[in-house]
């Protein structure tokens, strides 16, 4: 695995070399997938599996922009903690851009649960604070206490000397099955604490609290998936991978509402005259009122607010609004085109589309919907465009399809 510079806008993209045609998955939450413990990031082609030390690592030290050539589906395991990635970051360095990061401030509980295991995200008072809290039924190995509880204030420093080093741990009753299903390959006791009833097997603790530390690595691995900054407090109960990505995606939904009031702006967003600097669409056939997002050239989530007036309502069902699926489909290829005509080289061009693919209409769109659309990118070539895009109202799924694109001379 080798990890390199990117510019502005990139995100953390993982770009599977071993894979003919390189396909690249983007560190997001549309790319989740659930995985029995451990993060899986999907998309096309491209899957990498057990990333969450190192996305931690990059989320903690405030990297946003890398590319991570990887030839094969995981990630190292290296001694089992985030130690030699911090180690091997601060001595590449690491160069400040010409670019915001963006922070969500949760300003409402958000709560998941999974029988006994729990995870909260209050209101924060201008940063990250994760308590932790292990507690299981048998105790944690032959540690002296079967609770532990851990807090920490996510800072560079703090990651870096206290959360970084925390090594994996499994019981020792759990290992036969792990094996079992496929899991933990490449484990041993080096890169693996294993907790038995003779204490930890051929190895000893970091600190006492090892195991809890390590539970705080994976959260803060799992959390950085939202991309942004976090001013929360969350408290965790006995949660792993499968009731992190639950707290993720609700952040995500509350992010997502926040985005479409107008409360939470990416800066990278675009404003109507940005958006008619792009496309050559106009009234009435522009269906994009804002850009909210703009990942890089992989991803980009715009609005369309649906109201009464809209002109196709008077001759489209007046008695019965709908907006006709058509049009929701020309949004999407609408904002297709504002994603594949801000590459430089596209300047001057029309993205003209030529192929429309696994077609779904779920719901009815109607007066006073707002439309949230959103593309990711399949393949970009310089005279190819494939996506796959969706619409939705209220997180609810309307629409989606893939669609492809000829680039033309203007």
């Amino acid at each position: 695995m080798e990890l390199r510079p990117a510019e502005a806008g990139t995100g953390i993209v993982f770009v599977r070399t071993d894979v003919e045609g390189e396909p690249t998955v983007r560190a997001a939450t549309a790319y989740l997938k659930t995985r029995e413990r451990r993060t899986c990031l999907h998309h096309g082609q491209a899957e990498v599996f057990t990333v969450e030390h190192l996305l931690a690592t990059l989320w903690a030290l405030r990297v946003d922009n890398c590319e991570v050539m990887i030839d094969g589906e995981e990630a190292p395991g290296m001694d089992g903690s985030a130690r030699e990635f911090v180690d091997a970051i601060r001595a590449a360095g690491i160069v400040e851009q010409r670019a915001t990061r963006s922070t969500f401030r949760v300003s409402e509980p958000i709560y998941v649960r999974d029988g006994d295991a729990s995870l909260v995200a209050l209101p924060g008072d201008g940063g990250l604070q994760i308590d932790y809290n292990l507690d299981y039924p048998n105790g944690v190995g032959t540690l002296s206490s079967r609770r532990q509880t851990v807090s920490f204030r996510l800072s560079p420093e703090t990651f870096a000397e206290q959360i970084a080093p925390a090594r994996t741990f499994v019981f020792e009753h759990e290992v036969e099955p792990l094996v079992a299903a496929g899991l933990g390959k490449g484990a041993n006791y080096q890169n693996t604490l294993v907790l038995g009833p003779g204490g930890v097997k051929e190895n000893t603790l970091r600190t006492e609290d090892e195991p809890s530390r390590h539970k705080v690595l994976d959260l803060i691995g799992d959390l950085s998936i939202v991309s942004v900054d976090l001013d929360a407090h969350v408290i965790a109960t006995r949660s792993g991978h499968g009731l992190n990505m639950q707290l993720v995606q609700a952040l995500q939904e509350e992010i997502e509402i926040a985005e479409n009031r107008g409360d939470f702006v990416h800066d990278s967003g675009l404003e109507i005259r940005e958006i008619l600097n792009l496309l050559p669409h106009r009234y009435p056939f522009l269906l994009i009122d804002r850009v909210l997002e703009l990942d890089g050239f992989k991803r980009a989530v715009a609005i369309k607010n649906v109201t009464i007036n809209e002109p196709f309502f008077q001759g489209h069902w007046p008695e019965q609004p709908i907006m006709p699926g058509v049009l929701q489909l020309e949004a999407m290829a609408q904002l297709a085109g504002v994603l594949l005509l801000r590459k430089l080289e596209n300047t001057g061009k029309l993205a003209v589309l030529w192929s429309i693919d696994k077609v779904k209409l779920r719901g009815a769109v109607v007066p006073g919907d707002q439309l949230r659309i959103e593309v990711d990118t399949i393949r970009a070539k310089p005279t190819l465009g494939h996506v796959q895009a969706r619409c939705k109202v209220g997180g609810k799924l309307m629409a989606e399809a893939q669609l492809k694109f000829t680039l033309i001379d203007a």
